[in-house]
C-alpha cells in the first residue's frame, strides 16, 4: 500500500507532520505536492495517483478539507470523505471503501490529524451490505 499524500500552502506543515507520522509507522508514502498549485490541482494529482493501484490511499489537506472533497468526488471512480475526526476516518473504509480523505489545518490539530490518518490507514472495506451503494458512488461520477 502507497499512501499519495498532497497539499497546498495552507495544508502543507500538517501534511509534513503525517508524512513523518506515516513513514515511522512504516507506510511507503508519495508525496505529490506543488506549492505552486492550488488544492485543485493537487488533490487531483492524488486521486490520479491513488486510481493508478487498488492499493494505494490518498490524503489531501489544505484550510478547511471541503474545497478538496469538492473537487475529488468528481474525479471518476473516486470515493472520498471530508473528514475531522478518527471514527469518520474509519468507518468511511469499512462502509463506503473510500480511497481518499480530505483534512482541513484550520479544523484538526497534529495529534488529532495523526489519529484521523491512523483511522483512515487501517480500516478495511466491510463489503457485503455497502458493496452495492459503493457500486452506486462509482457509477455517479
Amino acid at each position: 500500500m502507497t499512501i499519495i499524500l498532497g497539499a497546498d500552502a495552507q495544508g502543507n506543515d500538517l501534511k509534513e507532520i503525517i508524512k513523518e507520522y506515516l513513514v515511522e509507522q512504516g507506510y511507503t508514502v508519495t508525496d505529490v505536492t506543488d506549492l505552486e498549485k492550488d488544492f485543485i490541482d493537487n488533490t487531483i494529482a492524488i486521486a490520479n495517483a491513488v486510481k493508478a493501484s487498488e492499493d494505494n490511499l490518498g490524503i489531501m489537506i489544505d484550510a478547511y478539507g471541503a474545497g478538496p472533497f469538492i473537487v475529488a468526488t468528481k474525479v471518476k471512480g473516486m470515493v472520498a470523505a471530508e473528514v475531522s475526526d478518527e471514527r469518520s476516518a474509519y468507518m468511511t473504509r469499512g462502509h463506503n471503501n473510500a480511497r481518499m480523505i480530505t483534512m482541513g489545518s484550520e479544523i484538526v490539530g497534529d495529534l488529532l490529524a495523526k489519529n484521523i490518518v491512523k483511522g483512515f490507514v487501517t480500516g478495511k472495506y466491510d463489503g457485503g451490505r455497502h458493496q452495492i451503494r459503493v457500486d452506486m458512488l462509482n457509477k455517479m461520477a
